[in-house]
């Protein structure tokens, strides 16, 4: 186990990012159709292809998810994903033709310092392609990917992953790019809402703040319209799963991001959590197995939510946020 969603046999990450664009694609590539489903908060989502993941809808598994920056230009991020995944031979069948399904969210990063002065066709396109290209199994935290370019509502956001194990032996994975609306720490401490959760120090191992913060419960708030934020992710088993208990265990993965970033799912947000099975192994019970799962995917998502911070490094831009690292040390 490497506390990485990568633990989860079936699946690999790719990531590409820009440095000048100060944005960036993180891609979810699968080694075969997952079944997935999709959870939407928040007032202002950027999604692709969120409708087929409802329970009821025919395509029961997909090819890739895609995260990426640049809000709605990003979208474009999933077609190079299926560029690349065509060119392997990836797809639904539809007679002679293949379709890959690649479903994705973006976040906002628009306004972060970077030269987003791209010209007629926007990079996402090219990015995705590089990112699922690149997929493999090490994953690279902070600022990079998705979360190159993100920001929280006091630091610099980044992109997070985590991993755990059921009672059951069940895997389960997270990757997140942070860029809420709000925050990761507690008032002004250097310490997590996380916290609880964490293992092994993997965000600092700072704890809870003693004395409790006089302004913890102080919102800490992006001064933006709606859809300038969002906090997008996936979480993924390699239990067997149906869409509708996929789509369950993404409504219980929600739940860590609010363990783990005040305030969240506001109108001013978008956040998106994307839930996939490998279908590796059994689930142990529909219910109850179901129940543990979606309570460690949570858990799981709240400790990457915190990794993302914790690992980001400041854009080099005049005004650019700094750095958990900047501003609480090692």
């Amino acid at each position: 186990m490497r506390n990485l969603i990568t633990d989860v046999p079936g699946l690999r990450i790719g990531q590409a990012s820009d440095a000048a664009l100060a944005s960036g694609v993180t891609a979810v590539i699968f080694d075969q159709p997952a079944v997935a489903s999709v959870d939407v908060r928040g007032g202002g989502p950027g999604t692709r292809e969120t409708d087929l993941l409802l329970p009821e809808k025919t395509v029961a598994a997909i090819d890739a998810v895609v995260l990426s920056g640049g809000s709605a230009f990003g979208l474009d991020a999933a077609a190079g994903v299926q560029a690349w995944l065509a060119e392997q031979g990836r797809g639904f069948a539809i007679g002679a033709a293949r379709v890959p399904i690649v479903a994705g969210a973006v976040l906002f990063d628009l306004i972060n310092g970077g030269d987003k002065a791209w010209g007629r066709f926007p990079p996402y396109r090219e990015l995705g392609y590089a990112a699922a290209a690149a997929a493999g199994c090490d994953v690279a935290l902070g600022t990079v990917g998705a979360g190159y370019g993100a920001t929280t509502a006091d630091l610099k956001g980044g992109l997070g992953s985590a991993s755990a194990v059921t009672e059951s032996g069940d895997i389960v994975g997270a990757i997140v790019a942070v860029n809420a609306v709000g925050s990761a720490t507690i008032g002004a401490s250097g310490h997590f809402w996380a916290a609880p959760f964490e293992l092994n120090g993997e965000f600092g191992g700072r704890g809870l703040p003693a004395p409790w913060p006089a302004d913890a419960n102080r919102l800490k708030m992006k001064g933006a319209p709606p859809g300038a934020n969002t906090t997008i992710a996936v979480v993924a088993t390699d239990a067997m799963l149906t869409k509708s208990e996929a789509r369950h265990l993404a409504v219980m993965a929600q739940d860590g991001l609010a363990r783990a970033l005040f305030p969240i799912h506001t109108p001013l947000d978008g956040d998106t959590v994307f839930a996939a099975a490998t279908g590796r192994r059994a689930l142990s019970d529909p219910v109850y197995g179901l129940a543990r799962l979606g309570s460690a995917a949570a858990l799981a998502l709240a400790r990457a939510s915190a990794r993302a911070v914790f690992a980001a490094t400041a854009l080099p831009f005049e005004g650019a946020l700094p750095a958990w690292r900047d501003r609480f040390g090692a």
